[in-house]
C-alpha cells in the first residue's frame, strides 16, 4: 500500500513538473528558485533521457525536458497510479502473479515496434505517435508496482 502511494504521488509529481519546468526556464524574469528548479528537472530529465528537440514536444517555445517517448511512458505510469489507488480496480498479485512479465512485454510492443521502425527505416514516426506508444508501457509498470503491495 505505502509502495503504491508512493509510486502515485511521484509519478504524479514528475508529470506535473515536466511542463510546469519548461514554463519556468521560459520566464525571462523569473526569481532564482524558479530557474533552480527548471534546472533541477532538466537535470534529471538528462539523465533518463536523451533530451534531443527534435523528438521532444514543445511548449512555450522550449522542448519538454524529457522526449515525446518518456513523455508518453510517465504520463502512463501516473494514469495507471492513478486508477490503481482505488483496490476495487487493481488486478490481484494471485490472479496474474505469473504472467507480469508476459503484462510488461505486451505493454513494449508498441515502443518495440516504434524503435524497430525508427531504426530499420532512419525516419522517426510523429512525437504523438512516440508519445502514445510509451503510455501503455508507463501503466503497466505501475500496474506491476501495484501489484507488489
Amino acid at each position: 500500500m505505502l509502495l503504491r502511494r508512493a509510486f502515485l504521488v511521484g509519478s504524479s509529481a514528475w508529470v506535473a513538473a515536466i511542463p510546469l519546468a519548461t514554463w519556468a526556464a521560459t520566464r525571462p524574469a523569473a526569481a532564482a528558485p524558479v530557474y533552480g528548479f527548471a534546472l533541477g528537472v532538466y537535470a534529471i530529465g538528462r539523465v533518463i533521457c536523451h533530451q534531443l528537440p527534435l523528438r521532444s514536444f514543445h511548449l512555450w517555445g522550449a522542448s519538454l525536458p524529457v522526449c515525446a517517448r518518456c513523455t508518453g511512458i510517465y504520463l502512463g505510469a501516473a494514469a495507471g497510479a492513478l486508477l490503481l489507488r482505488d483496490s476495487r480496480l487493481r488486478i490481484r498479485a494471485n490472479r496474474f502473479g505469473g504472467q507480469a512479465r508476459l503484462i510488461l512485454l505486451l505493454a513494449f510492443v508498441p515502443t518495440a515496434a516504434t524503435l524497430a521502425f525508427e531504426w530499420s527505416t532512419g525516419l522517426m514516426p510523429a512525437n504523438w505517435i512516440r508519445a502514445l506508444a510509451g503510455v501503455p508501457l508507463g501503466a503497466a509498470v505501475a500496474w506491476a508496482i501495484g501489484m507488489v503491495n
